[in-house]
């Protein structure tokens, strides 16, 4: 399938890489397929981008890399919902804001993108833990 991106042009995609959110993204409601591309030159970040909208595309990182101890436990209709069997089929992304000042780039840990891999069925999920907020610094 070919689509038209933000930062990659127009591109062919492997339908097998279509990313479902079957309620979408808050904001974005209308938004439930997208696919995650690399971002070139930055190997720690891609783009979840939308399959129906060019202009939407979030930049994204495995927040495992930059926060060692972000830890958090899914809510069991949050599981039912991603279709998840086992914590491996679950990949965890967060969602950034970018800036020209690499220092201020931030990610947010309240509400993290989990993606059931075996699937292809991903939600973003509104964590309820105090510690966690939506604009973390990356990088000190």
């Amino acid at each position: 399938m070919k689509i038209s991106t933000s930062y990659h042009g127009d591109i062919e995609i492997d339908n097998q890489q279509t990313l479902t959110f079957n309620q979408g993204i808050p904001g974005f409601l209308e938004e439930t397929e997208f696919v995650i591309l690399p971002l070139p030159e930055a190997e720690a970040f891609q783009v979840l981008q939308s399959i129906q909208t060019k202009e939407i595309a979030f930049i994204i990182t495995d927040p495992f890399q930059f926060f060692l101890d972000y830890d958090f436990q899914l809510e069991p209709q949050e599981i039912e919902k991603l279709q998840l069997q086992q914590v491996e089929d679950a990949a965890v992304y967060v969602l950034l804001t970018m800036s020209n000042s690499v220092e201020k780039i931030t990610a947010n840990l309240q509400a993290p993108v989990i993606i059931n891999t075996k699937k292809q069925l991903a939600k973003q999920v509104i964590l309820m833990n105090p510690a966690y907020e939506t604009k973390h610094r990356l990088f000190e």
